[in-house]
Parts: C-alpha cells; structure tokens; sequence
C-alpha cells in the first residue's frame, strides 16, 4: 500500500514537468500543467487518507484494542492541524507585513514622527505569525 503512495507522489510531482516540457516544444500555455499539479496533489491527499484509515483500522484489529487506532488518527490529525496553523498563519503574517511595511516606508518618508506609529501596525501585522505558532504549541502539547 506504501508502494502506491510513493508511486503516486512522484507522478504527482513529475506530471507537471512533463507538460511543461511539451509546452517548451508546442509553444501552448501551462495552465494544463497548473491544473494537472492540483489535480493530483488532491488524489495524493485522497490515497493517504484512505490508506491511512486503512491501515489504523488494520492496526485496531491486529492488536484487538480500539483505543490504538484512534490514538493514532488523533495523533496524526494533531499534527496536521499544527502544521496547518503554523503555515497558514505564516503566509498571512508574510502578507500582512508586505503591506504594511511598505505603507510605513512611504509614511515615514514624508513625516518621520509616524515613525512611532508605522512600527506599531507592522509589529501587529507580526504579531498573526505568532498567535498560530501558539496555537500550534497549545495543539500539540495538550
């Protein structure tokens, strides 16, 4: 079962390149090669899900205990949800202070006294990273 998921990972990953290679000798755009990466990034998240539930619920009959494999679905679900905080809050955080420094920077070159203030918004904008780092910490270790 891992075979098939490393084999579709790698399709995944290579189907792109591949139609990109055609497009350097037909000259057609890459959206085929956009829509072909997302298209099997969602059937590589859908084979591991299944064969993740798969394979607790074949790990829960092999040991006779439930409480195996829902520690282990548990577990698993933890960490994607930290990763998913981290990440997420990270590229809001990114976005939040691409725009609020350069305003600042325009502001401050036409009246240094909102310099004060200018660092203030970009410290809050900072401060979204921070709050999914802490969630993700609280995540994991509760």
């Amino acid at each position: 079962m891992e075979y098939v998921i490393v084999l579709f990972a790698v399709l995944a990953v290579l189907s792109p390149l591949f139609l990109i290679g055609i497009r350097k000798y037909t000259g057609r755009r890459a959206r085929r090669a956009l829509t072909a990466n997302l298209v099997s990034f969602a059937g590589c998240m859908v084979l591991a899900t299944v064969f993740g539930f798969f394979g607790s619920a074949q790990a829960a009959a092999v040991s006779g205990t439930a409480a195996a494999a829902s520690g282990g679905i548990a577990d698993g679900l933890k960490y994607i949800g930290a990763a998913l905080a981290v990440g997420l809050s990270g590229i809001g955080g990114g976005i939040a202070v691409a725009s609020s420094a350069s305003a600042a920077l325009g502001a401050i070159s036409e009246n240094e006294k909102t310099f004060g203030k200018a660092l203030i918004f970009v410290g809050l904008a900072e401060g979204v990273a921070l709050y999914g780092l802490i969630v993700a910490l609280l995540l994991l270790f509760t």
